[in-house]
């Protein structure tokens, strides 16, 4: 996917776009999978952690997989310029497109990480990204080095 996507007038034409570091963060986590896979929290997956629509006889082209992403990620940053009420950075907004993009905007919604970022408690967010590391009760790995990188992310200035 170019760095610089292009999109159809949606419902927020000021909606901001992931930048090329949040992006390979995405791609590097949700890592490339053509054929469906079931998730630790056990729903089922296809692309770059597409998840909409997705059963076990659910496969993709690297191609259908870009599409996903591009409408997935669209969805993300949608719901990131709707949530968060102050202002942040290419890197802060990134960090947390992947963090969404990963846990869902209804989790973001409900989060004390967005109440405390909203209440400018912006050294609060590292933390509070570093505490989404359970899928299906159990801490995994792969999500503490997620959230590290988005902590990272979320901290470079």
């Amino acid at each position: 996917m170019p760095p610089n996507r292009t999109r159809k007038q949606g419902p927020s034409p000021m909606t901001r776009l992931i930048n090329s570091l949040g992006l390979a963060l995405v791609k590097n986590y949700e890592g490339l999978r053509l054929e469906p896979y079931k998730c630790p929290a056990g729903i089922w997956t296809v692309g770059y952690g597409h998840t909409k629509g997705v059963t076990e006889h659910t496969h993709c082209t690297p191609e259908m997989a870009e599409a996903w992403l591009e409408s997935d990620l669209m969805h993300a940053e949608e719901e990131v310029t709707r949530l968060v009420k102050v202002p942040l950075n290419d890197n802060q907004y990134s960090a947390l497109v992947s963090f969404t993009f990963n846990v869902g905007a209804g989790n973001l919604q409900t989060s004390t990480l967005l109440k405390k970022l909203n209440e400018g408690g912006y050294d609060l967010v590292p933390a509070y990204i570093k505490a989404w590391v359970f899928a299906a009760g159990k801490q995994q790995p792969g999500l503490v080095k997620r959230r590290a990188a988005e902590a990272a992310l979320w901290s470079l200035k």
